[in-house]
């Protein structure tokens, strides 16, 4: 599965992460620092497993959890029409 921000929707860099705008809905998400990685990891190609295995390279003991909360947000992102697969 490859991820693509939907054709709506502007990635902003902030200090404290990444904010998604839907110029279609006017609506915004922020994502904090460890969300905006994801979603970049996502972006570049990555496959959910992939990404989680990235965030925890320091500490495989964490990539059952990771996993899990990187299927949480593509579907949050997903059932907010702000990714599509690729």
């Amino acid at each position: 599965m490859t991820l693509a921000l939907a054709r709506t929707v502007i990635a902003t860099d902030t200090e404290a992460g990444l904010v998604l705008l839907d110029e279609h809905s006017g609506r915004y998400w922020h994502l904090n620092s460890s969300g905006a990685v994801t979603l970049r990891l996502l972006l570049d190609g990555r496959s959910p497993e992939e990404a989680a295995a990235e965030l925890t390279r320091n500490a495989p003991d964490a990539a059952s959890r990771a996993l899990a909360d990187v299927r949480r947000l593509v579907a949050a992102l997903g059932k907010a029409h702000l990714v599509v697969t690729a």
